[in-house]
């Protein structure tokens, strides 16, 4: 098996707020050439990194929207996120918790701080992630996966290097927690300083790491720091890891898929008509029903 080199490594552009609970550094789609093609099946990550929101009365998150024909994946480091979507899917994530709601033909939800963490405050740090579906699953019912921590696969690293959370796909005979329409492997390498760790993905699929915490080296080269994005090439199979320091990374892979992206602010289809026919069934309120 060859190596699968760096193309690139992403600083985090200046943040922003979504809404008023989430400030965020975007990778994907970004100006990096991080664009949804080249990151297929990975078209959206928004990037909380650590950020202390002071106590609040009234939760702070993002109200009422649409979504359609993709996925969202919600991935808690820091902080408590409640969920609720017109399918009738939500609950509250915390430390360590993942939430992977499939829009596909298409919800209506909101996210919010918890309740007890709005009103304490306190360091919170989020990634969300926008995976998509194929054409063929795009108007598949919606669904919601809610995946606590203790749920999720953990395979334990050799000389007590850390741990691998696998929250899709696999980790050698490790197999993630959460169900996926096309091949994708996302999990969290929390590592001790000093341990290694090699992983291995197909030459073509589209593969990244973004480090959560501490500084690493990829492939015995290049050292990356915290907060920072690394894109792979596709070619090549074959990478390391090593924690300079304590270190969290997420590690994303996933095989591409090769159709037409058409995205309009929350929808993503494949084409301008299945747009057009996303904002009037969201008009004449074919999307439920869901409380601000």
């Amino acid at each position: 098996m060859a190596t699968k080199n760096i193309e690139l490594v992403a600083a985090p552009k200046t943040p922003h707020f979504v809404g008023d609970g989430f400030r965020v550094h975007n990778f994907i789609p970004s100006g990096y050439h991080l664009d949804m093609e080249r990151m297929s099946p990975f078209i959206m990550l928004d990037y909380n990194s650590k950020y202390n929101f002071p106590p609040s009365e009234i939760p702070k998150g993002v109200g009422v929207h649409p979504h359609r024909g993709f996925e969202t994946v919600t991935i808690a480091y820091k902080g408590k996120v409640a969920h609720h979507d017109s399918a009738g899917g939500g609950g509250v994530i915390g430390e360590g918790d993942v939430q992977w709601m499939t829009a596909a033909s298409g919800v209506l939800h909101k996210e919010y701080h918890e309740e007890e963490f709005s009103k304490t405050g306190g360091e919170f740090q989020m990634v969300q992630l926008w995976v998509n579906l194929p054409a063929k699953d795009k108007m598949s019912a919606p669904k919601y996966q809610g995946i606590s921590n203790e749920q999720i696969s953990k395979y334990k690293l050799p000389d007590n290097a850390g741990i691998i959370e696998v929250i899709a796909g696999n980790y050698e005979e490790v197999k993630g927690a959460a169900s996926t329409f096309t091949p994708v492997h996302l999990q969290n390498a929390k590592l001790n300083a000093g341990g290694k760790v090699s992983f291995s993905f197909p030459a073509n699929y589209n593969t990244g790491l973004l480090v959560i915490e501490g500084n690493i080296k990829v492939n015995d080269d290049e050292v990356v720091p915290t907060d920072h994005f690394v894109l792979f090439e596709n070619k090549g199979e074959d990478f390391t890891i090593e924690a300079l320091e304590n270190a969290i990374v997420l590690v994303l892979s996933g095989e591409p898929i090769t159709e037409p992206i058409f995205p309009h602010g929350p929808f993503v289809m494949n084409t301008r008509e299945e747009i057009i026919q996303a904002i009037d069934d969201f008009n004449n309120g074919k999307f439920g029903f869901l409380e601000d």
